[in-house]
């Protein structure tokens, strides 16, 4: 069936892979005829969009009608199920329906089983966790390799370091990259890196770092440096969370006595288990119970931030409390 559904925060990858489908289904020279978009804010969306994506192509190339930012997937009265349901098993095979939403599809309601069942891709642009380094570094490969440009291990990570989860960045960073190096077929060094590119982006694994050493200061001085660069306070306290759970995991492990690399990784849910060595360098100065007594707090910010607190103030005080709890003996 020529149903598509994109979901997933990743805006970046889901609007390339749109541009791709569109280039794929639509003829430049038919677009204005054969392309509507329906915005979420359009009244009776849905039912322009259905009745849209049954009317036959005009020209050439096929018809594409996208339904963006939609609701379908999280609320669905029964007139627009009753639509659905009439629609999606005769929809034209040159007409291609669309449907993208930033929120996860409730599995549980009737709308989201049908497109599953008529669906041709059903597909998450999830962001990576700012903690899973090594799918970062990956990714980082994966956009450099997709236009040419040659990286070595380190500026690979050094890279990924500096541009986090980022899609949109990484892809304007691997752009000029590749300006930069245009007709070598050298590798880029970690020198050149650092002065295109610019290692001074602060994320929230750096702020984990500053809180794991005890750094108040380089702590808030990060939180300041992390708001003031817009990012989400919720995103800053998962990574947070995350790389705690990471560190507890592994600590644990080796307390037990486990030497395996291999079971660390597998028990901490780290895919290369190469990571384990760094790793246990990191937490070698905390203790099981300062770990543990790191993650009430970081529950406790998450809550603040979900009721409304400020995300500055909040942040802060619990940033101070957590590097007292790890610089304790």
């Amino acid at each position: 069936m020529p149903i598509y559904v994109y979901w997933g925060e990743d805006d970046f990858a889901m609007e390339k892979a749109v541009t791709l489908l569109r280039d794929r289904i639509l003829d430049p020279l038919w677009i204005s005829f054969n392309y509507t978009l329906f915005p979420p804010d359009q009244a009776d969306a849905t039912v322009q969009g259905l009745n849209q994506v049954m009317t036959p192509t005009f020209g050439a190339g096929g018809r594409l009608v996208w339904l963006n930012n939609t609701t379908l997937c999280q609320q669905c009265p029964e007139n627009l199920l009753a639509e659905l349901q009439r629609t999606l098993p005769v929809i034209p095979e040159n007409s291609f329906l669309l449907l993208t939403t930033r929120n996860k599809p409730d599995e549980r309601l009737k709308a989201t089983k049908l497109l599953k069942q008529f669906a041709t891709e059903f597909r998450e642009f999830p962001l990576i966790p700012p903690w899973k380094t090594e799918l970062l570094v990956q990714s980082v490969n994966e956009a450099a390799k997709s236009v040419g440009l040659k990286l070595t291990p380190q500026t690979a990570e050094l890279l990924a370091e500096s541009v986090g989860n980022d899609t949109r960045l990484l892809y304007n960073e691997i752009e000029k990259l590749q300006l930069y190096t245009a007709g070598s077929n050298q590798p880029l060094d970690v020198n050149t890196i650092t002065q295109l590119v610019g290692n001074t982006k602060q994320n929230s694994l750096q702020l984990a770092a500053a809180i794991r050493t005890g750094d108040t200061a380089k702590a808030l001085g990060t939180v300041a440096d992390l708001i003031n660069a817009s990012e989400p306070g919720l995103r800053i306290v998962a990574t947070l969370i995350g790389q705690f759970r990471t560190w507890l995991w592994v600590k644990i492990m080796i307390e037990s006595g486990e030497q395996n690399q291999q079971a660390i990784a597998q028990a901490a849910e780290i895919g290369n288990p190469k990571r384990i060595y760094f790793l246990q360098q990191e937490v070698k100065s905390l203790s099981v119970k300062q770990l543990i007594s790191s993650l009430p707090l970081l529950l406790e910010l998450e809550v603040s931030l979900k009721q409304g607190g400020s995300e500055m103030p909040v942040l802060q005080t619990k940033v101070i409390e957590l590097c007292q709890i790890c610089r304790r003996a």
